[in-house]
Parts: C-alpha cells; structure tokens; sequence
C-alpha cells in the first residue's frame, strides 16, 4: 500500500489571502460565464449563423459543468486539491480560447462544453480548498469574499457582455470574442499563484474509482437537465418528449444511488445522508439557486423590455444586488468569526428574500428605479447572508475524508435549482406573458379599433422574442403590451416567493453546532493525515 502524507501546517493570514486571490480569481471565471455568454448571443449567433442551435452554447456549459461538480470533489479528496484544481483552470482556458476562436456554432457549442467541464471545477473546489485551509470557526472571515466575487460576477457579466457585444471590433478582434480571450489572463493569474502559494497536505489513500458510478452520474444530470432547460421550455413540461428526458434522468439518478450502495468507493457515499446538516443545507443550497438565477435573470429583462434599458446599463441597475450580496457576505462572516453562531443568517436572508421577491410584485411602468434598488439590496442581501453561510454549517459537520464531495455537492444542488428556477419562472413568464397580450389586446379592440394599427398576428406573436415590433404599434398599444409584461413578470416574482418562504421553514430546522477552533481543525487534519498513513 503506497500511503502518504505531508504534514499540515498553519497558514498565516498574509499567506491565506494569497490564496485567497488565486481562488477568487477562479471562481470569477466561472461565475462570469454564466451570464457574460447569455448577453452576447444574439450577436454571436447573427455572426456565426445557426441561430435555431442558440440555446447550445448556454446548455453545454450548463450540462457539463453542473454533471462534472461532484466529482471533482471526489476526486480532490483521493489526489489532492491543488492538481485537481489546476487541471479545472487549464481545461477552462483551453476552452477559453477555443471558444474565442470558433469559426462555427457547432464549434462553438463543443468548446463551451470543454468550457463547462472546467468551470465545474472551479466552482466546487474554491469552497473545498478554502475548507481545509481555514477552520470552521474563522472561515466566515474569508469566505465571505466569495460572495462578494458572486455580487460582482452577477454585474460584470451583462456589462461585460453588453460592451463587447456591442462594439464589432476591439483591439481589431470582432468584438463578442473577447467574452471568452479575457478569461485568458485572469486564469494565467490563478494558476501562477496557487502554483506558488496553495501548499495543503496532501493525503493519498489507496483507491478505486468508480467508473460506472461516475458515468451513470453524468448521463443521469444530463438527461435530466437536457429535459428542464431546453425540451421544457421547447415544448412544454408536459409533452412525451419532456417527460421521457426527465423521467430518464430520475430513473438513471436511482441506478445510481443504487450503484453507490454497493461500490467500495463511491463518488456519492450514503453516509452523507444520515448526517441532518448535509441534508438541510442542501436543499438550502437548491432553494437559494432556484430563486437567485430566477430574479437575476428576470430583473434585467424587465429593465430592457418595460424600461427600455440597453443591455448595458440593465447590468448597471444591477448594483444595488450586487452592493447587498457583498456587504452581508463580507459582515455576517466576520460576525461568525467573532461570536461562532451562523444559523440565525440562512433564517434571515430567507425573509430579506422573501420580502423582497414579494415587493418586486408592486413594479410598475412607471416605478421610480431607487425603489427597485431597495428591493434589489433587499435580495442581494438575503443571498449574501445565506448562500456562503450554508456552506460554513456544512463544512462543519463533515469529515475531513469526505469535504471535497461534501461541499462540491452542495454546489451542485445549487446548480440544479438554478437550472430548474430558470427554466420554470421563464416558462411561467412566457405563457403568462401570451395569455396577458392576447387578453389586453382583445379588450384594447373592443373598446378602440382604431388603436389596432399594424397589430397582425404575426406581428404580435413576434413580440415574445423581438420586442422591437412593438415600435411600429400606435401608443395605445404599446402601453397595453408593456401592462402586459408587468403583469407577467408580477406572476414571477409572486411565484418565486414561496421558494424562499420555505427557505425560511428549512432555515429554521438547520441544528446550530459550535464551530470548530483552528486548534480543533488542525488536529482533525492531523487526524486524516495519521488515518492515511495508518
């Protein structure tokens, strides 16, 4: 048996904010991609043509970094942090690049899903490697710079998109590449500094993967994720096609769970079940997804569409979220920090949301923007206080020999309640949206005729997608539409509260545990190292 170890060693502050650059900086990456890409489509798709593949580029990446999440975790914990990560950073960039060089969407959609593959990584093992650099009781100090990375992402990225979507050439590149060639520095950035600073023990144990296991996994997420955000909103979530999908997945996800009872050593161990902590802070973890990626997409394209806002300055209106996210992330963690309590946070960043999803029901046409941006705070405030205080508790309460898989599922379900957020408040908003037109219109033409001019059906069935028709409409007309977007996105909002209403009830069963001390951490760490060795 080839067992080793090196013997863990206590970071000092200076040294774990140097890591802490190189993580954040991965972490961005990843984060900007999920909505820098979004914003650009439709000047990708017009240069690179295959404009009924769009929905592609966002899903490879979606399927492949969401399907790979677990097991880096995994694997992390059999070969160590520091490689693992490090390939996620490389595969990433290599994706970068190819993304930015695709002449083609079908080349396109490959190397987002090389992309993906990547940012699977990045995203679950930031949280792992800081879990075993810092203790439980001091994690919130640093931890909540994460958040803050989140609050920036969620920002930079539709401005970033916006910019370069907008200009045809930059630096005498076509313009939308550039949301892929300015990864390129800031991944070269993370890897030269966790080359030269991420030095945690490494603890071999003797192993077998389960390949099965990791295979059925990925085809189960896969399948499952392929039916909730592109045949769903397609066809409809009750169609054969939808169902199959999804009902395969569920099916596969079983075989799975099955596999991994009988594997001697498997990429989900069960164990994690019977610990209450795992269990509460995962479906925390799924319920901030489905509300965070729900609004967040929901508010700039109310912004666009009622407003009138470019992409561009929608991201701009955007800051106030992101000013909540980071001001509750950075305080609740160095609350933690000093008094060691962190239930109380998940609680309240539930009703903050809740509160806040249920005053966005009251925008209007006309609604001043400093009362959006008190709800918006309002919102980024409520994720800032839960989101990386969950993982805190669940970090907690597990063993050192299962904190990679542990945390990297947490991320994991969080992906999946986004995905599903997404795709059932964009359904929602859609068949609201088609009723609300087609009821404001019958009424507008009952009671003025006149105000029909240029109303065809074609005209109006294109609204969903290109509201720019609405330009050629009379007055009366278009203020009916817009009444018809409010009312639509009114629909959201009051759908997504009650996700975070339960939020709040699930908050409420989370067990307060004390926090282990540094001292405590580095003996469990010692622990592991002796357990490997043994």
């Amino acid at each position: 048996m080839s067992q080793k170890t090196t013997e863990p060693t206590q970071m000092t502050h200076k040294q774990i904010m140097t890591v802490m650059v190189g993580l954040m900086t991965g972490l961005l990456l990843a984060a900007l991609d999920q909505s820098i890409v979004s914003t650009a489509l439709k000047t990708i798709t017009v240069d690179l043509g295959g404009l009924n593949h769009y929905t592609w580029v966002v899903t490879a990446y979606l399927l492949t970094s969401t399907a790979s999440t677990p097991l880096y975790g995994k694997i992390s914990d059999l070969y160590g942090r520091r490689q693992v990560f490090q390939f996620a950073i490389v595969t990433f960039l290599i994706g970068s690049f190819a993304s930015g060089i695709a002449h083609n969407m079908t080349q396109l959609i490959a190397f987002r899903a090389l992309q993906g593959l990547g940012a699977g990584g990045l995203m679950s093992l930031t949280f792992v490697i800081i879990g075993d650099v810092v203790s439980p009781r001091e994690r919130g100090r640093y931890q909540g710079y994460f958040g803050a990375v989140w609050g920036l992402a969620t920002v930079a990225g539709p401005l970033l998109g916006g910019f370069f979507s907008d200009h045809a050439k930059v630096l005498g590149v076509t313009g939308w590449r550039w949301i892929f060639y300015i990864n390129l520095p800031l991944g070269i950035i993370a890897l030269i500094i966790t080359s030269a600073v991420l030095h945690i023990p490494k603890i071999h144990r003797e192993h077998k993967i389960d390949y099965f296991g990791a295979f059925i996994l990925v085809v189960a997420v896969s399948a499952l994720l392929l039916g909730i955000s592109v045949y769903a909103p397609e066809n409809g979530w009750l169609t054969a096609k939808t169902l199959i999908w999804i009902g395969a997945g569920l099916v596969l996800f079983g075989i799975f769970l099955f596999n991994q009872s009988k594997a001697s050593e498997p990429i989900l161990p069960l164990r994690l079940f019977r610990n209450h902590t795992f269990n509460i802070t995962s479906l925390l973890a799924f319920l901030v997804g489905a509300a965070m990626f729900g609004a967040i997409v929901m508010l700039p394209l109310y912004f666009q569409l009622v407003k009138h806002n470019s992409a561009t300055l929608s991201g701009l209106k955007l800051l106030p979220l992101m000013f909540g996210i980071i001001s509750t992330s950075i305080t609740t963690g160095k609350w933690i920090a000093k008094h060691g309590k962190y239930k109380r946070f998940p609680v309240v960043g539930m009703v903050l949301m809740t509160i806040s999803l249920v005053g966005l029901v009251s925008l209007t046409e006309t609604t001043h923007f400093w009362i959006i941006a008190i709800f918006e705070f309002l919102l980024g405030a409520g994720l800032g206080a839960s989101m990386q205080n969950i993982v805190i508790a669940l970090q907690n309460s597990l063993d050192v020999k299962d904190m990679g898989v542990g945390t990297s599922l947490n991320t994991f379900w969080r992906s999946i309640g986004g995905t599903l957020g997404v795709a059932i408040f964009g359904s929602i908003y859609a068949s609201k949206l088609t009723g609300y037109i087609s009821s404001g219109v019958s009424t507008l033409a009952g009671k003025n005729p006149a105000a029909m001019v240029g109303a065809t059906p074609q005209a109006l069935s294109a609204l969903k997608n290109n509201p720019a028709v609405m330009a050629k409409f009379t007055p009366q007309l278009q203020a009916t539409i817009l009444h018809s977007y409010v009312e639509a996105f009114h629909i959201v909002f009051l759908s997504a509260a009650p996700v975070t209403a339960v939020g709040f009830l699930v908050a409420l069963a989370l067990k307060e545990k004390p926090l282990k001390s540094t001292a405590e951490h580095a003996a469990a760490m010692q622990e592991a190292a002796g357990e490997a060795l043994g």
